[in-house]
């Protein structure tokens, strides 16, 4: 990042911008030693700003022996550099200085764009003392200035040539620039790409002699290699060379092309692997092979030719690796999120000027895999669609996004790039290939086995071949590549892989369940995130068909995953949509019913919580089973309680211990049990409470564990025992960390917050509640945010003890009802007594912000209440 150091005003709209350095650093550091060399560096940088400051330069970025400055006007910067370089006159240090005006985007104290690429790249060009200009800046400046012009350039970014101009008369030679070589030139500049390019360069300067660049269609393989090959093409003095392979269709020609190419004439009574050797023998020169996937394996013996001549360093760019002995293979990624977005931009302002980018051009390019090839085919779309109108199109990308007419034929489009890569490939691998879209979010071998019948082999080909890539345990297919697939599964085989994917993860949900409930549901709950994309697209697959048994199948043993990791609305959607198809028998109805009304519930939608518990109850009655009953029966009355009238609880609650005496099960014993203890109905002394704890641990449900804990500390809470509410409270809130259980962290820290208020602890009241209250806002928990914003409340008006305890046990009746914070204007009002306790605790000014805050339609404002000075 570049970093603003300059106290001058920035300058914006059109803008000189100036880059300097030092020519040798590393051999002057060498030469006159560590000490010699700081003190030399330090007058060079009082010369620099000293000079640029007195011409209202402003510094952008200053890092070693680098500086990079903007000037308001070309003439300024031409005077500032002029100065400089007389300062320096005469010393050791000899700078290289590029100027180039244009108009860079300005984001904050940041300057982006291509002008801020082009000054860089005139700067590397120069020699020590030397002060190079763009036609842009040299258009600028008056007669008064020395300038001379030197001509037509190829600068390292590989864009059109480009005329140069020196500022001063000085005679140096030639400006470093491509001079031998046959690298193509791209219409448009290289951005980003910066890791991956010194990676590359990195590589290159190490010594590599054959290195592979590896990737699908779409990647930039070829794009980042001509660029490794001009930034390195000075430690190549006999040239970079690109040989171009995907128009060869018989490996047997590769030498020959490569002979063509470097002018090398072959000779009819020799080997041309001689003449080869004789010809390009110690010659430092950089040979570029591009698209060699197509003429694997046998071209490999080719390429290995080239490695084996004593001089040439080869990069090839390759679907898959060569597999050849001293090949050292760098895979190329996709393009960050940042630099995505600039690529898109800079296209689009290239076609348009005025184009300007909106949030739609961010999820654009995340939809597009932040893929080189696609960003800028769908970056060409622009002059007839705007962003958000082509992300509304995505779903037929392949077809949408055309390229130029004079772009190579197979990447006209998307779909010519990735049939591309397809070609060649066995029935096996083409078979797997397309059968692993079906996948979302990629998958483990033993999915990948279970799915799509694949073998180890012909995964690992796969890979190697870059249409799919390994990350640890999972392979993953682009989204790219994914849909290409999917399209060609489109005879009769899609319904089959489909069908096979929904069982396999209906499976998984019901192994999921079980270890949810055991000492491994930790393990479980990350299991279960990680394979999120395949469960959610098994859903929505089984909802398009009408299966809802199977898409309930999935959603509702996942219930603890849902309520645990903040996902209870998204939970809810699922099972809503699952239920709503009507096609379930009253066991699956009282299964979905059951954890869509417990996730209502904990969110604080009292009323829906109702509606779809007393379903589940019928509906478990209905179909025998005893334990959803008793579990549904229990749920009511603590909802009963929650809405401020408990008597409507009675008779679930009769029924529901009836129902606990037939289960003979420990786990679903303790279930029941966990939901009456947490109603807390008749256990005013915490005997149930902790008769729950003890029988969790011994089954080892360890989230069901902490939930226990959490009754009980919020029972010891309400009787005043502080100590043993603390300690069963830390344990429960150690193990939702541990299991990165949002939903359950958020229980304890409120409880605890609720406990500092008791003892006074004002401070760590409010440092609790404000994380009690970010994890309800990201979960949209409105039942827990109403009380974390009154336990805050609590504090800031600083209850003593006594108080308090009066005050707790009404705010929990008070907030009992189903309208919250977020619907309920009238919260003020009920929280009236507790208001007026705070006006005389801290005055009327905060409390005017209290009650705004609290009254307010959106949880999310009452985050400042929580910053500031608004608090004590």
């Amino acid at each position: 990042m570049i970093s603003v150091v300059s106290a001058t005003p920035q300058p914006s709209g059109t803008v000189t911008l100036v880059f300097t350095d030092i020519e040798g650093s590393t051999r002057l550091l060498d030469r006159i030693g560590p000490d010699a060399y700081r003190t030399v560096l330090t007058e060079h940088h009082a010369a620099v700003r000293d000079a640029f400051g007195r011409h209202a330069g402003y510094e952008v970025h200053a890092e070693g022996d680098e500086f990079f400055y903007a000037f308001p006007t070309a003439s300024e910067a031409a005077l500032a550099v002029q100065e400089a370089l007389a300062a320096l006159d005469g010393g050791p240090i000899r700078i290289r200085v590029g100027m180039h005006t244009g108009e860079p985007l300005v984001d904050g104290s940041k300057y982006l764009g291509l002008d801020v690429h082009r000054a860089a790249r005139i700067m590397s060009a120069a020699h020590g003392g030397q002060v190079l200009l763009s036609r842009a800046t040299r258009g600028l400046l008056d007669d008064g200035f020395p300038v001379r012009d030197l001509g037509e350039f190829r600068l390292k970014d590989l864009s059109a040539p480009q005329r140069l101009f020196q500022l001063g008369a000085g005679d140096f030679p030639q400006p470093r620039t491509l001079q031998r070589t046959n690298l193509p030139v791209s219409p448009t500049e290289f951005l980003g790409r910066e890791r991956e390019l010194a990676d590359v360069v990195g590589q290159l300067r190490a010594g590599a002699r054959l290195l592979t660049l590896t990737g699908p269609g779409g990647t930039g393989k070829t794009r980042l290699a001509l660029q490794a090959a001009a930034e390195t093409a000075d430690d190549f003095p006999d040239g970079a060379w690109w040989v171009a392979l995907a128009e060869l269709r018989d490996p047997g020609t590769v030498l020959r092309h490569a002979a063509r190419t470097l002018d090398v004439l072959e000779q009819p009574d020799r080997p041309l692997e001689d003449v080869l050797a004789e010809t390009l023998g110690g010659k430092r020169m950089l040979l570029v092979l591009d698209n060699a996937e197509h003429l694997l394996p046998d071209a490999a013996a080719a390429i290995a030719t080239l490695r084996d001549l004593d001089g040439p360093t080869v990069v090839v760019t390759s679907r898959e690796r060569l597999q050849l002995s001293g090949e050292q293979v760098y895979r190329v990624p996709q393009l960050t999120p940042v630099d995505g977005l600039a690529l898109f931009s800079a296209r689009a302002a290239a076609l348009d000027p005025a184009f300007d980018g909106n949030d739609a051009v961010a999820e654009l390019c995340s939809r597009l895999d932040n893929l080189p090839l696609a960003i800028e085919l769908a970056a060409a779309r622009t002059t007839v669609l705007r962003p958000d109108q082509i992300l509304e199109r995505l779903s037929d990308r392949l077809d949408l996004l055309r390229g130029a007419r004079d772009a190579d034929p197979r990447q006209q489009t998307l779909r010519a790039t990735i049939e591309w890569s397809f070609d060649g490939l066995s029935p096996e691998e083409r078979d797997l290939a397309c059968h692993f879209a079906v996948f979302a979010g990629g998958a483990t071998l033993e999915a990948v086995e279970g799915v799509c019948g694949g073998d180890i082999d012909t995964l690992a080909s796969l890979v190697d071949k870059s249409l799919l890539r390994h990350d640890g345990d999972r392979f993953w297919m682009l989204e790219t590549i994914r849909e290409y697939g999917t399209d060609q599964l489109l005879d009769g085989r899609l319904e089959d892989v489909i069908e096979r994917h929904g069982a396999f993860f209906e499976r998984f949900a019901a192994a999921g369940e079980l270890g949810l409930r055991g000492p491994d549901g930790a393990m479980w709950l990350d299991l279960v995130e990680q394979e999120l994309p395949n469960l959610r697209e098994a859903m929505a697959r089984a909802l398009e068909r009408g299966a809802g048994a199977r898409a309930l199948g999935i959603a509702a043993p996942l219930g603890r995953y849902w309520h645990a990791r903040g996902a209870s609305r998204e939970g809810r959607r699922w099972l809503e949509r699952a239920l709503a198809t009507g096609q379930l028998d009253d066991e699956a109805r009282a299964r979905g019913c059951l954890v869509a009304g417990g996730l209502a519930f904990f969110q604080g939608d009292m009323a829906p919580a109702e509606v779809a518990l007393a379903e589940a109850a019928d509906a478990a009655r209905s179909a025998g089973e005893v334990f959803l009953e008793a579990q549904a029966c229990a749920h009511l009355v603590w909802v009963a309680e929650e809405r401020g009238n408990p008597t409507l609880g009675l008779a679930p609650l009769e029924r529901s211990r009836a129902l606990l005496s037939q289960l003979t099960d420990k786990w679903e014993r303790s279930e029941v049990l966990l939901r009456l203890s947490g109603a807390r109905s008749d256990d005013r002394d915490g005997r149930l409470t902790e008769d729950v704890v003890a029988l969790k641990r011994e089954i080892g449900d360890v989230i069901a564990t902490s939930d226990s804990l959490n009754n009980v500390g919020w029972e010891a809470l309400t009787r005043g025992d502080a100590a043993h509410a603390a300690a069963f409270l830390e344990e429960a809130l150690a193990i939702a960390r541990e299991l990165r259980d949002t939903f359950r962290m958020t229980l304890a820290i409120g409880n605890l917050a609720h406990l500092a208020v008791m003892e006074k602890r004002y401070t760590e009241a409010v440092e609790l509640s404000r994380e009690c209250l970010l994890l309800c806002i990201a979960a949209g928990d409105k039942r827990g945010g109403e009380e974390v914003l009154l336990s805050l409340s609590a504090a800031v008006a600083g209850l003593d003890r006594d108080e308090l305890s009066v005050q707790l046990d009404a705010i929990h009746r008070a907030v009992a009802a189903d309208a919250g914070i977020v619907d309920d204007p009238m919260l003020v009002e009920r929280l009236e007594p507790l208001i007026s306790l705070a006006r005389t605790r801290v005055g009327p000014e905060r409390v005017s912000v209290l009650e705004k805050e609290i009254a307010a339609p959106s949880m999310e404002l009452a985050l400042e209440l929580l910053d500031g000075s608004n608090l004590g």
